[in-house]
């Protein structure tokens, strides 16, 4: 008996879901969505058990599939995967951007399933608010991402940038949006003020009050020195 662990169910559920879309990818078959997303999985999380290294597993993944392998749609569909490995220096999240490429076959002009078709004409955002600019420089070794709610004063420690300027502040960018930093890039990102009751709970837990409140700031900068976080 093998008294597989939860993880290790899941691991198995990954590998049958992939071995069904590879036999149907050899018959010509297009792959479905759950079909084209297990193969992507199970490819990469392979490739983290073979010892591959982390950028050369990325650049595999983006030439697994094309547009041609798939459904009409399920492309769009899969804007970004996460998926946990296992390397032998331990666990990685591997973030894949559009991992499916564009194929030779013509794209049909349809409906993408999902897609919001919105009005003509451009669609203005946070213009009455007053916005800065600053340059942010990722020293890890790995992607960052990070989402438009966030307060980027918070945001990875291996971000450096001028973190005070940042107080207060989130990416000018629409809800559920993101900016991606790639390691040893420099990137400039405009930032506007966050709105409402400025009250910022959670996050990398350097502020967890008001945003307002005399002596935030500098109390927060205090903690995020010694927590490590470059720029601060």
């Amino acid at each position: 008996m093998m008294n597989l662990s939860p993880t290790e169910m899941d691991r198995l559920t990954i590998f049958t879901a992939a071995e069904m879309a590879r036999r149907n990818r050899a018959a010509g078959v297009r792959l479905s969505h759950p079909e084209a997303v297990a193969f992507l999985t199970d490819e990469v999380m392979f490739a983290a058990r073979r010892d591959m290294a982390y950028a050369e597993i990325r650049d595999m993944a983006g030439r697994l599939l094309t547009t041609d392998d798939v459904e009409p749609g399920v492309a769009e569909m899969i804007p970004m995967l996460y998926i946990e490995c296992l390397f032998a220096e331990g666990t990685k999240v591997m973030a894949l951007f559009e991992p499916i490429a564009r194929g030779e076959r013509p794209l049909l002009d349809d409906v993408v399933p999902g897609q919001i078709v919105s009005a003509q004409g451009d669609i203005a955002m946070f213009t009455d608010l007053p916005a800065i600019t600053i340059d942010v420089v990722n020293t890890g070794d790995r992607d960052v991402q990070v989402r438009s709610h966030t307060h980027f004063f918070e945001v990875n420690r291996a971000l450096d940038f001028d973190r005070r300027a940042a107080w207060g502040m989130k990416v000018d960018r629409p809800a559920g949006a993101g900016i991606r930093f790639e390691p040893g890039a420099v990137k400039s990102v405009r930032l506007v003020p966050i709105e409402g009751g400025r009250i910022v709970r959670g996050a990398a837990g350097l502020v967890n009050g008001p945003l307002d409140e005399p002596g935030a700031v500098d109390r927060s900068l205090n903690l995020a020195r010694a927590r490590g976080y470059l720029g601060a």
